[in-house]
């Protein structure tokens, strides 16, 4: 059996929050090291078990994205997810800037939820695809009018970019093309290197504002 993801979970809202901790272990995946329901709470829990990652709520006593900024600052190694029910655009915006993987709505089925944390774990990127595009056609008028051609994106290149802005996952864009997961990630790195782009999210947000120009 392969090693358990160590997960902080962190809701001050108890009912929920042990409704997520008991999804994380029933699915085989996670090992859930602490519970907290605040900024202090979460801050401390991050210093004494440096778990995998760490689920945080934007909205709980102290502020998920400040105690995203300050756990980022000093335990750098955890990877920060948000579990929210906010869809604004200035809470994606800044839980991206405190270095957060994941912004996922509390909307989310459990077993999206387990598949989403997973694939973080492994060092990929997640927003919600809704919100993703909510923030691009913000931001659309100011962004460079590049096409995939000013980025030499080959065709497979392009084939996997155009997926990934649908919101399809790695394993999900390789079962479809009928590619090794493996190959899929290969060419995920080409891609945001040729974008100049750091993470998945950014991918998608830059693919999608190409799509409406006919990537």
């Amino acid at each position: 059996m392969s090693e358990l993801i160590s997960i902080v979970v962190v809701d001050d809202h108890p009912l929920f929050r042990e409704g997520v901790v008991a999804t994380l272990i029933e699915s085989g995946h996670f090992d859930v090291v602490a519970q907290g329901g605040s900024k202090d709470e979460a801050v401390r829990l991050a210093e004494i078990h440096l778990p995998d990652l760490m689920l945080l709520d934007v909205s709980m006593p102290g502020g998920g994205i400040e105690t995203a900024h300050e756990i980022s600052a000093k335990v750098p190694i955890i990877k920060l997810i948000m579990l929210t029910v906010s869809e604004q655009e200035h809470d994606v915006q800044a839980a991206l800037k405190a270095q957060a993987k994941g912004y996922i709505l509390k909307g989310v089925a459990a077993d999206e939820l387990v598949s989403i944390l997973c694939d973080i774990s492994r060092g990929e990127s997640y927003i919600s695809p809704n919100l993703a595009i909510n923030l691009l056609m913000r931001s659309s008028e100011d962004a460079h009018k590049k096409t995939v051609e000013d980025f030499d994106l080959n065709e497979r290149e392009r084939q996997i970019l155009e997926k990934l802005a649908i919101g399809m996952s790695n394993r999900e864009i390789a079962d479809d093309i009928h590619l090794s997961e493996k190959t899929v990630k290969h060419y995920m790195t080409n891609i945001m290197n040729k974008l100049h782009v750091s993470n998945r999210v950014q991918a998608a947000i830059k693919a999608y504002e190409m799509g409406k120009r006919g990537l």
